[in-house]
């Protein structure tokens, strides 16, 4: 059963993507959903995480299987909004695509997820178990939002989980972490030509780098699945005016972690190495960890990757391949709890590789099919 015309399936993300939440105001898309959902008699919670940013929680049906779908309501910039080819918080159709920021990550696979689960509901079809609806802020930055929902018991009594981030032609079913620092050395500042007045702060943060990058990448380490740890310095800053010593400087590390190799262990070498330079030369390095996000691990042979192949065939003429992925997910706060067998995916309208690009799209055929997937998805899992 539909309980909505195409056009109003079409006019609902339309609705979502003119709603600006580059990394805030995920209040206001929150507040929409809750709005949609009442509609149609369905009770969900606002749950603040900070004083402007907030999630929200929506339930249908009673008792176990409890199915978890989730997706976040915070998109990246536009950036220069001159490149892009069309207004990007103005919902464009063109040759079959729909464009606009968030309309490929992922607020195509929020819609869905919403419209699925009040057509659930309206329908009555939902005769056994419960589907809890959990919309997050903050995903494209640390992940607040996810762990508060599972910090919060959320995630207690769920006993699958699919995240509709873009991934229309491939299952993931699990993904490496992701971890930031920001390593900070502090000197004295001097004149260059007395630089033994002061402590050129470049210099030991420089043997610091070199070391992490000699230390803790260790191609000896993989994962099956996901391969190895990637480790990069991708900021580096110090120093004002080229005739002076620099009093401080900084550089900041993403790390992509593997089960094997995973957020407790790299955080205990950064710290080693810093507290070893520290002593030998008399430096003051400073570590600070960023976020955190551990990896996710799942075996992929779930039931419930069995039925999304068979409905992604069935929907669009091919069986979905499964793969692990170098990119997080919430999945990474979701799933802190749960083991290797969990019935996990990340499997959405939209293609990753367009996640963040200018002139973002999703092809308006896959967003609408995609709703009626997530319908019969869930039934089958919850039979």
């Amino acid at each position: 059963m539909s309980v909505f015309t195409e056009q109003q399936k079409l006019t609902i993300l339309e609705d979502l993507v003119a709603i600006n939440s580059v990394n805030e105001n995920e209040i206001e898309v929150a507040e929409y959903l809750k709005k949609l959902f009442a509609e149609y008699g369905i009770d969900s919670t606002i749950v603040p995480v900070t004083e402007t940013r907030v999630n929200l929680v929506a339930e249908i049906g009673s008792g176990s299987p409890v199915f978890g779908i989730s997706g976040h309501m915070d998109v990246v910039s536009p950036g220069d909004v001159s490149n892009w080819s069309t207004d990007p918080f103005v919902l464009t159709e063109k040759d079959g695509k729909l464009y606009g920021r968030g309309a490929n990550d992922m607020k195509s696979g929020l819609a869905a997820l919403a419209i699925a689960m009040i057509e659930l509901k309206e329908s009555n079809s939902l005769t056994k178990g419960s589907v809890r609806f959990m919309a997050t802020t903050g995903e494209e930055v640390g992940g607040a939002g996810s762990k508060k929902l599972y910090e919060e018991g959320y995630m207690d009594d769920v006993d699958a989980l699919i995240v509709a981030e873009p991934s229309q032609d491939v299952i993931v079913y699990s993904h490496k972490g992701s971890l930031n620092f920001k390593v900070t050395s502090k000197g004295q500042e001097a004149h260059s030509a007395m630089p033994h007045l002061g402590y050129n702060a470049i210099d030991p943060l420089a043997e610091f780098i070199t070391r992490v990058n000699a230390e803790v990448r260790d191609p000896s380490r993989s994962n099956e699945t996901l391969g190895e740890l990637i480790m990069n310095c991708t900021i580096v800053q110090g120093g004002q005016q080229v005739n002076s010593i620099p009093e401080v400087a900084a550089a900041e590390f993403n790390v992509r972690t593997i089960p094997e190799y995973d957020t407790e262990e790299v955080i205990a070498k950064f710290n080693e190495i810093a507290e070893e330079i520290n002593k030998q030369k008399d430096a003051k390095i400073h570590v600070e960890v960023t976020m955190a996000l551990p990896s996710v691990f799942t075996d992929g042979k779930s039931e419930l990757v069995e039925i999304a192949q068979d409905l992604g065939e069935k929907y669009f003429g091919e069986k979905p391949g499964t793969i692990g992925s170098p990119g997080v997910t919430d999945g990474s706060n979701f799933l802190r709890s749960k083991g290797d067998e969990f019935p996990f995916m990340m499997f959405g309208p939209g293609l990753t590789k367009m996640a963040h690009k200018i002139d973002e799209y999703v092809h308006k055929d896959v967003y609408l099919k995609f709703i009626d997937l997530y319908k019969e998805m869930i039934l089958a899992f919850n039979q």
